[in-house]
């Protein structure tokens, strides 16, 4: 058996509706079974057509570049397309080149002959009526939590970082990269977070790593123990824990943030808190608390997560300093850019404390794990221009205005609707009557407004609260008003606050 990749250096590529093969480009055929080589080709072309590999419209190399990929005399390649040409396997025209017929599709599959003499029976239908296909429901208004918009990523200004920052990158920052990140990055990280966010980050021992959730899974396969988490928080990052190894165990939420007295009777050695602005209740984690969860750490040998997942928008109030800054050898500080500029670019940071810093890295080793080296070099410089400060303010803003409106739309359309956790982030809670939680869902999927309720924020394991509690209602929606463009912010609201008025009455 012969197997050939047609890859002849240089001529035109051609193009074509399936795309484009054309003289520079590969092109596999299993020139095995009996015969010469000529009859060899036409068969491996004709599978090839028939399969679908070759689409119609594509164009073939040349006859002289895919002789010289066979090692063949030209005329047998000519010869080849010729006969299939005749047999309408194949189009040839001046100037246009040797493409599949635009006619030649896969042949459909058929069903195996049955004995000589039987006659053809028709296809077996399945028993009974077929179910009909259920169709997701149309979105056209998400106000999911957790999300920016990413219709207001600077590109222009990413794209001059991005320039500036190749240009300048030494050949070596294109190689295997230090696991803890590019230092151009860690060194601006560290600059911006302590002057930003009051961490006190060494460039040492920051750790450049593929957003929030990948920090946490790796700390979670580190530290492989139990780890306390808010019994209000996102599920995702629960799952990322469990699956590196760690069981996670529910604190009770309320007005005053995470109740982190619980940890002492949790039987945990590490806790993921959202201290600057809990998600989703929007509650900043009262200052006794603050102290007393370090105080844990420090009386237990245990660790505190801190997720600074959106501490640089705040609104009504002064910044809320960070956990870290109390005990940077007890506090995990995790942040990413997935909320300030956009999830897709895959960046996060973690700053280590010294025990910490060897496992870490030791995984990251043995996972040859890393960022994409250019999105670090151009993140850092981001940092280092203050176009990062220049957007994060502009959106800060603008999602300060967006917060504005949708409060001022449910005291009118809504009013028996409470708003809270605005002082901060992208994202409101808005507690509704008892009951009142799944029939708002219902009626918002047929609208097509996308929604969350609080519930499903809920760790199985924490007891649903009852009527009359401090913290967290039993029946609220988390409603994310970062998440549509700005020309449909309007209507998203318009369309909630219909939603609501329907169903609430």
């Amino acid at each position: 058996m012969r197997e050939s990749w047609a890859n002849p250096a240089g001529g035109p590529a051609g193009g074509g509706v399936g795309g484009a093969v054309g003289a520079g480009s590969d092109l596999h055929l299993d020139l095995g079974g009996p015969g010469g080589l000529r009859a060899c080709l036409m068969r491996a072309l004709r599978d090839a057509v028939r399969t679908g590999r070759l689409a119609p419209g594509t164009r073939l190399p040349s006859s002289r570049s895919l002789a010289a990929d066979l090692g063949v005399a030209r005329n047998t390649v000519a010869d080849a397309y010729a006969e299939l040409v005749a047999e309408g396997w194949l189009t040839a025209r001046q100037g246009s080149g040797t493409r599949v017929a635009p006619r030649a599709e896969p042949a459909a599959p058929t069903a195996p002959a049955g004995p000589p003499g039987a006659r053809p029976t028709a296809p077996r239908r399945p028993p009974g009526p077929a179910a009909p296909a259920r169709t997701p429901p149309r979105i056209l208004h998400d106000l999911r939590s957790g999300r920016p918009d990413v219709s207001a990523f600077p590109r222009a200004a990413w794209l001059t970082s991005a320039r500036r920052a190749l240009t300048a990158a030494p050949s070596a920052a294109l190689g295997y990269d230090d696991p803890r990140g590019r230092p151009e990055l860690r060194r601006a990280l560290a600059g911006y977070l302590s002057r930003a966010r009051g961490v006190r980050a060494d460039p040492e021992r920051i750790v450049v790593c593929a957003g929030f959730a990948r920090g946490l899974a790796l700390l979670g396969e580190v530290l492989g123990t139990t780890v306390a988490v808010e019994s209000y928080g996102l599920w995702i990052h629960r799952d990322l824990l469990t699956r590196a190894g760690a069981r996670t165990v529910p604190l009770p939420v309320d007005d005053r943030g995470a109740d982190v007295s619980a940890l002492y009777t949790a039987g945990a050695r590490a806790a993921l808190l959202t201290p600057a602005h809990q998600y989703p209740t929007g509650v900043p984690l009262h200052p006794d608390r603050r102290t007393a969860a370090v105080d844990w750490a420090r009386a237990t040998g245990g660790v505190v997560l801190e997720d600074d997942y959106d501490g640089e928008f705040r609104y009504d109030r002064r910044p809320v300093g960070v956990l870290q800054d109390l005990d940077p050898e007890r506090v995990v500080y995790l942040g990413t850019t997935s909320k300030s500029l956009a999830p897709g670019l895959r960046l996060g940071w973690m700053v280590v404390p010294e025990a910490l810093l060897g496992p870490v890295l030791a995984v990251r080793r043995e996972t040859a794990e890393t960022c994409g080296v250019l999105d670090q070099l151009t993140l850092a410089d981001f940092l280092a221009s203050g176009a990062y400060d220049r957007h994060v303010r502009a959106m800060r803003l603008r999602y300060r205005r967006r917060r504005d409106q949708l409060v001022a739309a449910l005291a009118e359309h809504a009013p028996a609707v409470r708003v809270t956790g605005i002082a901060a982030g992208l994202h409101a809670v808005l507690e509704l009557p008892p009951g009142a939680e799944e029939p708002v869902l219902e009626a918002a999927r047929r609208a097509g407004v996308a929604l969350e309720g609080l519930a499903r924020f809920r760790h199985p394991a924490a007891p649903e609260p009852g009527p009359g509690c401090s913290g967290p209602g039993r029946d609220a929606l988390v409603v994310g008003y970062g998440t549509p463009p700005e020309h449909g912010f309007s209507p998203a609201v318009e369309a909630l606050c219909a939603v609501l008025r329907g169903a609430l009455g």
